[in-house]
């Protein structure tokens, strides 16, 4: 029987390589993230909840829970940065949504204000 003995240092070094190699992982995870298609308003999904790219074109008849103002840039479910024109939605995984656009599942963000 072998017994394979791991030295104190190379236990150290992988540790070091594995923890030097956690932010660029994280890296290349957020540019595949950003990389997301921008989905379209005509997805079965995307139908479903009444998503639209641009929230002042909601039709309030059929979406009464719309209030002006309400838009993608201010719901909680959006995971994109402040001010940029799209980004993710824990709604639609692997997806972005325009800032500007509006779905059923609106919620606003804890401390945002309907402009």
């Amino acid at each position: 029987m072998s017994h394979d003995n791991i030295s104190r240092r190379s236990l150290l070094k992988g540790a070091l390589m594995g923890l030097a190699a956690a932010p660029a992982a994280s890296l290349l995870a957020r540019e595949a993230y950003a990389a997301n298609p921008l989905i379209d308003p005509a997805d079965a999904q995307a139908k479903a909840l009444a998503y639209v790219h641009d929230a002042s074109k909601v039709d309030a008849k059929a979406n009464p829970n719309y209030k002006p103002g309400q838009d993608c840039g201010n719901c909680i479910q959006y995971t994109g940065k402040a001010g940029e024109a799209e980004g993710g939605c824990n709604i639609f995984p692997g997806k972005n949504v325009k800032a500007a656009g509006w779905c059923k599942v609106y919620v606003i963000k804890p401390g945002a204000s309907l402009g």
